[in-house]
């Protein structure tokens, strides 16, 4: 087993960067702020300074640019890494990131391949204001031919970055804003990859599923503390990609406990845990004990006050709430 190191999940991903920018000259970073700035959340610090501006790329505030000219660039051989400020401005990427990056390989019948990296970060939680906090990562996964994973811990951030760019396909790595100084134990190994649409357990138990991914982790983690004291056992999956979905985890749990709740900072309409839920139903509904309860952001334009905000997110207290309702 490799020896590892404990960073936090922003020094993993800086660590993974340089790290493949090292292995192939043909990765490169572009994005607003990401050269002299050193990135919003300061993942490229000092890469300008040791790679030089052909490969760290300062560019205008225009999204549709960032991921349009990476689109160029993944056609033509080299392998970008376009970053998005934050998801809330990857809707004026839209029509590159979905009619272009996830489109080309299938409409050119094979002939070009696309192997774009879209760094973004999501969620709420820093009293940023309904336009900047969505979580909307279900709307990327939407769409066939574009790879979308959601990091939750350290070692997944080092992982994942690695996997995205030497990956052929276009895929979107989407990080949680608030997460960046999350600490965990991360491989000393610079292959180490988190294969493309599998999910993992990250803490076992026989009494409940909880199901989720990104920040959504964090709170079931600290739910299933709460109810360990009172002796309910949960498991959690972490999905890790939204796509490809990997369902054989979670509908094996499923099978184990009877009962599930999907966690998610997303919206209650049309999201994962609709997702999930209909999963189960279609392939698991023979071991359902209980209705499955899904907990997101409440259904409104995420509120600036710190203490509303508070309130319309996600919690562990929320996720302890559906668990013995479905108990």
């Amino acid at each position: 087993m490799a020896e590892t190191k404990r960073m936090t999940i922003r020094e993993a991903l800086s660590q993974a960067l340089r790290e493949e920018m090292y292995r192939d000259e043909t990765v490169f970073i572009m994005g607003e702020e990401v050269g002299v700035w050193g990135g919003t959340y300061a993942v490229t610090r000092g890469f300008y300074d040791e790679f030089g501006e052909k490969r760290v790329r300062d560019t205008p505030i225009a999204e549709m640019a960032i991921v349009g000219a990476g689109v160029g660039a993944a056609m033509a051989g080299l392998r970008p890494v376009s970053e998005l400020m934050t998801i809330n401005f990857a809707f004026l990427a839209l029509d590159a990131i979905v009619n272009h990056a996830a489109k080309i390989h299938s409409m050119f019948g094979g002939q070009f391949k696309v192997p774009l990296t879209i760094r973004t970060t999501t969620g709420g939680g820093r009293q940023l204001g309904a336009t900047h906090s969505h979580s909307p990562e279900i709307i990327f996964a939407h769409f066939p031919g574009l790879y979308v994973c959601c990091p939750a811990m350290a070692d997944d951030a080092y992982g994942m970055i690695k996997t995205a760019i030497r990956n052929d396909n276009p895929v979107m790595v989407i990080e949680h804003s608030t997460l960046y100084q999350t600490r965990g134990e991360v491989p000393l190994d610079q292959d180490y990859l988190v294969p493309v649409g599998e999910s993992r357990i990250v803490r076992e138990g026989k009494d409940v599923t909880l199901v989720s991914f990104s920040k959504g982790v964090h709170w079931c983690l600290e739910a299933a503390d709460i109810l360990a004291k009172e002796g309910i056992e949960a498991e959690i999956v972490d999905l890790r990609w939204l796509r490809p979905l990997d369902t054989s985890k979670f509908i094996e749990s499923f099978k184990k406990t009877n009962r599930m709740v999907v966690v998610e900072e997303g919206l209650p309409q049309f999201g994962v845990g609709a997702e999930i839920t209909a999963r189960v139903m279609e392939e698991a509904f023979d071991w359902m004990d209980a209705p499955i309860k899904r907990v997101t952001a409440e259904d409104v334009p995420l509120p600036y006050s710190r203490e509303i905000e508070q309130m319309a997110l996600p919690s562990a207290e929320k996720v302890v709430k559906a668990v013995k309702e479905v108990l």
